[in-house]
This record gives C-alpha cells, structure tokens and sequence, in this order.
C-alpha cells in the first residue's frame, strides 16, 4: 500500500484560494492514478478530481469543474489540488487516496490507500 499525506488546507473567505498537497511514498507516482474527495458532517465521501498515471489523463466532479485544478509532480511523488474561485459549499474534509487503476477514477472503492484528511473552511 502507499502511505498518502495531505497538507494545505485552512481557511479562505469565499472567493480566495488554496492548494492542497498530497506526498505519495511506498509506490512510485508514476504508476499511481491519485484522487481527492471530499466529506462534510453526516454526509457521504464525494469524489473531486482524479489525475490518472495513463498520460496524466485528469477528471473532475462537475461542481468543482473550471474552479479547481490538479496536478501532479512524479519526480517529488506530489498532486497537487489548486483551489480557485471558493464557495462556502466547499467547506469539506478533503482526503487524497491512491489507486494502481486507470479508468473510473471518480469510484471511491477502487482507491486502496488514504490519507487521514485535512479540513477546508470557506466563510461568506
């Protein structure tokens, strides 16, 4: 498994940014497809963006879709989620989670490993 650690979340009033970093260690990035979800209080994990390892091929949820970017940097075994554009809707608890797969990336049960998560606060 791939030990998957999250950093960068916070606090931001609505319109502001922030990027959210996850470091993959115990397999190379380079064959990992790596996805973010989000999850608030009494609510169901939702998928946000997937980048996939098959040419960098990357997904987004539709309500995060021309507002959030991700990325990936296989050298420092890092995505990045580059947030951009805020709604209080965002406020969330974001966990990154690794995959071997290429295809349905927006599946939570295909992911194998996960972080622990990071809070995400957007005020009005």
């Amino acid at each position: 498994q791939v030990r998957m650690e999250e950093s960068g979340g916070g606090s931001v009033q609505a319109g502001g940014s922030l990027r959210l970093s996850c470091v993959a260690s115990g397999r190379t990035l380079g064959s990992t497809s790596v996805g973010w979800f989000r999850q608030t209080p009494g609510k169901e994990r939702d998928f946000v963006a997937a980048t996939s390892w098959v040419a960098g091929n990357t997904v987004y949820a539709d309500s995060v879709k021309g507002r959030f970017t991700i990325s990936r940097d296989n050298a420092m075994n890092t995505v990045y989620l580059q947030m951009d554009s805020l709604k209080p809707e965002d406020t969330a608890v974001y966990s990154c989670a690794a995959t071997p797969r290429f295809y349905r990336l927006n599946v939570t049960e295909i992911y194998d490993s996960w972080g622990q998560g990071l809070q995400v606060t957007v005020s009005s």
